[in-house]
Order: structure tokens, then C-alpha cells, then sequence
């Protein structure tokens, strides 16, 4: 049984089955909060899915390349997806197989909290205890974010050197703690930069340990004289139950008051 079509982030139509059974997430943030709000619906994730820790459900491969044949052999009723996490391609592919498809856009902690509610809805559930404690974890910082008190710049990866550029939601969450990205205006989402240009301008380095595993033996000698702060990737990247305890992790870790 199909239900009225739904739009999803996109725009898109989507008509799921109903009662939604069976969900195959693309997206690790988005499996954790599946997982945190009715696990019993996941049969499918990605290989990068690592949270809830011991998850059990068929993996499906990469969320840049998923094995689509499996996918449509779970029999989903809602495949959960994000516009920059997954390949239009293989989300077009699930379409044309007739899979329900949902979309995610995701850029800032705003976007993140409704966008995951709706998405819990169309799954059939209503909001759970875990979105209401982010939102009121965040709430006072969800309008337009404090003056910045620092600023920083957020390697990603070395091989070549990527940062964190514009429209990001890390950056976006670093803004609501008051941490300014000094490459908020760079013409790409991720620019490649050389180690002069990625700290130009910076007082502070903030080194997340996804997706490259940066430590203190590991990307802070490429920035002599620079602060640096080590962060969980998960903290200050996904976006679902974790969003509950980030806040002061990340506050403690960048040395916020």
C-alpha cells in the first residue's frame, strides 16, 4: 500500500509503502538516527555505518558506491539518502528499480534538525526524545550564530591539504560555538590549499579525526606556531543523536568558555 506522495528535501516526490517496514539508509548519520529512534526498521547500511556500535544489518557497500543490487534485494520501503553524501546516479537507479527514494539537504545545524524530523516522518515516526534534547541542547544558538571568537581553519585531509570551505556543516556548527572558518568564503566546499594558504589567517587549526585520522604526531608539524585542537569527526560532522552531547564536547576540546 502506497501512501500520498511526500516531498523530500528536494522537492521530490516520494511515495514510500506504508506502514514503512524496512529502511535502507545510505548515510551514516542518517542510520544512527534510525537507529536511535526505531531500530527495528534498518535492514541496510553502508560499510561506513558505524554507529550505533553493533549494528546488525546488511551492509550494502560505500555511500559513494553501494551495491544497488543488494539494496533492491532488501525490498525497502524508504531508502534514506543525502544530495552530497550519495551519487545521483545510484539514487536514480533505486528510482527507475521502483524504490522510494528520500533526499537529505543538509548544510547547517537548522537544516540538520528539521531535515532529520521529516525524514523520521516519513519513516512514520514522530520526533524522538533524542531530536528534542539536541534541539534544546542548541536552541539558544539556532538563529543567527554569536559573534565569533575565534578563528580557524579545519584540515580534512593532507595529501594534497583539503579544508572545510563554504557551505558546510561542520563550519556551520563551528559558527554556533562562535569559531569562525577563515576559508567560509572559498569559491569550493572543499578547497585544496597549500599548509601557507590553509592557515592564513587562522589562530586556531581544528583537527577532526575523519574522515583523515588527524592526531598530534600527525598534520600539526605542516603548521608551526599555530594552536592546535584535536575534535571527534563525529561531533563536528554528523548529525543525529550525537548532536546531543556535541556541543560541550567540541566547547571542551576548542577551549570555548
Amino acid at each position: 500500500m502506497s501512501a500520498p506522495p511526500l516531498s523530500d528535501d528536494t522537492g521530490a516526490a516520494v511515495t514510500p509503502r506504508t506502514p514503512v517496514r524496512r529502511v535502507v539508509s545510505l548515510v551514516p548519520s542518517l542510520t544512527e538516527a534510525v537507529a536511535g529512534t526505531a531500530p527495528g526498521l534498518l535492514v541496510g547500511a553502508t560499510d561506513w555505518c558505524s554507529h550505533p556500535p553493533g549494528l546488525s544489518v546488511t551492509r550494502v557497500g560505500g555511500t559513494k558506491s553501494p551495491d544497488l543490487a543488494r539494496v533492491i534485494a532488501l525490498r525497502p520501503d524508504l531508502v534514506l539518502a543525502n544530495f552530497e553524501e550519495n551519487r545521483p546516479q545510484d539514487l536514480e537507479a533505486l528510482r527507475a528499480a521502483g524504490i522510494a527514494v528520500w533526499t537529505t539537504v543538509i548544510r547547517t545545524l537548522p537544516e540538520a534538525l528539521d531535515s532529520l524530523e521529516r525524514a523520521l516522518a516519513a519513516c512514520g515516526r514522530p520526533a524522538p526524545s533524542w531530536l528534542r534534547r539536541a534541539r534544546a541542547t542548541w536552541e539558544d544558538v539556532l538563529g543567527e550564530p554569536p559573534a565569533p571568537v575565534r578563528r580557524a581553519a579545519v584540515p580534512i585531509w593532507r595529501r594534497p591539504w583539503m579544508a572545510l570551505g563554504r557551505d558546510t556543516f561542520a563550519g556551520d556548527v563551528l559558527a554556533r560555538l562562535g569559531v569562525a572558518n577563515v576559508h567560509a568564503d572559498a569559491s569550493q566546499r572543499y578547497p585544496r590549499l597549500t599548509p601557507r594558504e590553509l592557515a592564513s589567517g587562522a589562530e586556531l587549526l581544528v583537527f577532526p579525526d575523519e574522515p583523515y585520522a588527524f592526531g598530534p604526531q600527525d598534520g600539526p608539524e605542516a603548521f608551526p606556531g599555530v594552536t592546535a585542537a584535536f575534535v571527534s569527526g563525529r561531533d563536528l560532522t554528523w548529525y543525529g543523536p550525537s548532536l546531543v552531547a556535541a556541543r560541550g564536547r567540541l566547547e571542551r576540546a576548542l577551549g570555548l568558555p
